[in-house]
């Protein structure tokens, strides 16, 4: 008799994930360590781990170069997504996490987006906190630092220094959410 395998979601975005990105160096590293911070949010929140460690394991996915088609990687790892047949919830969270709506604006890439769910919940705002809490090297660090790092690695002219003004409020006011509900169990 053979054993059958069946995979969960978070799993499977593991695999396709290390597929398209796994040979990145410090982008992987970072993917791996947002993946890890997903799992223990989704464990300490009781929210779904399936569903928010599958978008952490995708959420940096439009990097490829094999699938990036507009440069936009939350964009790019989105169309993808649902090219490929994955529920539109992840491919929402992946094409809006961070405070990509704010980027895409700017870009003349919010028609595109809206072809994507924007779901404001915690499980939105879990993975935000998680990929804004792992530095490029998959280490831990505080939201600003991650947001300075950001900043100092993209340069004072990109497009998420462009949108600042709005996309910073919104990382912190997402991280303080997610920080409230911790310090609430």
């Amino acid at each position: 008799m053979t054993a059958v395998l069946t995979l969960t979601r978070a799993e499977l975005a593991r695999r396709v994930a290390e597929s398209l990105i796994g040979d990145s160096g410090n982008r992987w590293r970072h993917t791996a360590g947002v993946a890890e911070r997903a799992a223990e949010l989704a464990d300490r929140l009781g929210l779904d781990p399936d569903v928010l460690v599958a978008a952490a394991w995708l959420h940096d996915i439009g990097y490829a170069a094999p699938i990036a088609l507009t440069g936009f990687h939350p964009l790019d790892g989105a169309v993808h997504l649902s090219a490929e047949g994955w529920p539109a919830r992840i491919a929402g969270l992946v094409a809006y996490h961070s405070g990509a709506r704010f980027v895409a604006a700017a870009r003349g890439l919010a028609t595109e987006m809206a072809a994507f769910p924007d779901e404001r919940t915690l499980t939105a705002d879990a993975l935000t906190y998680a990929d804004q809490t792992v530095g490029p090297t998959g280490l831990r660090v505080d939201t600003e630092t991650r947001y300075e790092e950001m900043l100092l690695r993209q340069g004072p002219c990109s497009w998420n220094a462009r949108v600042g003004a709005d996309r910073r409020p919104y990382l912190r006011a997402a991280a303080a959410r997610v920080e409230h509900s911790l310090k609430a169990l």
